[in-house]
Order: structure tokens, then C-alpha cells, then sequence
């Protein structure tokens, strides 16, 4: 197994991919999301942190969240949102480890953003960004930060 070091950097933002275990289509159940909804606000209430974006596909999510100044524990973070998924729905879902980026500057930290909302499309689960139920989407429409129809082909991120 390899022995992988994790960069711990108070302050920074973050980019997060989690999976279920076996890649079982389990986060777009109702009883999953409110769990993990509620496992996010649980946490965040007694470890403080950003939820920059997310999307949430039937076996992996993608978040971006920023730390406070004097804090890089995510792991922390990571493990108790786990725990009290797990222990609201009574089974475990996770895969035991998360892969996490830290995100370098605003040009890195734009396409990680697009990212997280391009996602559903990526793979097949809508047509656009907008017709996937399960993304901070809608709220940067609402902010005009996004124009409701963004995001309906890989053309649309300037990807090569």
C-alpha cells in the first residue's frame, strides 16, 4: 500500500473528491442526502469550514471548501461527516480514504469550480449543469455567476 502524505495548509481551499464503497449508487438515495446534509451542518457547527461548491453524483461527490486561517483539518472534517452518515443510515457507504487537491491560485480554484458543476454532465447524468438536482448550481445561477445554461457540452469549459 502506498504511503501517502496529505499537504495540511491552514487557511487554504480545497478541492475533495469522496466515493462510495464499491462504488455503490447510494448518495442520490433521499435518506443518504439528509443524512450527509446533515452530517455537513453538524460538522461545519463544531469545525468551522466554507462550502465553496458540491455536487453529489450516485457513487462520488466533489466539494470545495475553504479552512479558517489557523486550521487545515480536514481529515477531522472528513472522518466525523463519514461517521454520522454512517451512523444516521445504519450501514457504511464510504470507501475508507478521500482525495483531496489544494488549490493553487484563482485560475486553479475557477477550474475546479467548473469542475464540481460540470460533473453531472462529465458523466452522463444530465444534459446540462442546471438539470442536475444535486449542485450548489442553482445558487451561483441566483448569483448570476453562471448563466442558466452553461455548462451544456465539454465546449462550454474551453477545455482542449
Amino acid at each position: 500500500m502506498p504511503n501517502y502524505v496529505r499537504t495540511y495548509v491552514p487557511g487554504a481551499t480545497y478541492f475533495f473528491t469522496v466515493v462510495t464503497a464499491a462504488r455503490q449508487p447510494a448518495l442520490v438515495r433521499p435518506d443518504v442526502r439528509d443524512a450527509l446534509r446533515r452530517a455537513f451542518k453538524a460538522t461545519s457547527a463544531r469545525w468551522p469550514f466554507s462550502m465553496e461548491a458540491c455536487v453529489l453524483l450516485p457513487d462520488h461527490l466533489h466539494c470545495l471548501w475553504r479552512m479558517p486561517e489557523a486550521d487545515a483539518d480536514f481529515s477531522r472534517r472528513w472522518s466525523t461527516i463519514k461517521r454520522l452518515t454512517t451512523q444516521s443510515i445504519g450501514t457504511s457507504i464510504w470507501q475508507p480514504r478521500f482525495w483531496e487537491h489544494v488549490i493553487r491560485n484563482e485560475r486553479d480554484y475557477e477550474r475546479h469550480f467548473d469542475y464540481v458543476h460540470w460533473n453531472p454532465v462529465k458523466h452522463g447524468y444530465s444534459r446540462s449543469a442546471a438539470e442536475w438536482p444535486y449542485s450548489t448550481f442553482r445558487r451561483f445561477v441566483a448569483r448570476g455567476v453562471y448563466p442558466p445554461d452553461w455548462a451544456t457540452s465539454v465546449d462550454d469549459l474551453g477545455i482542449e
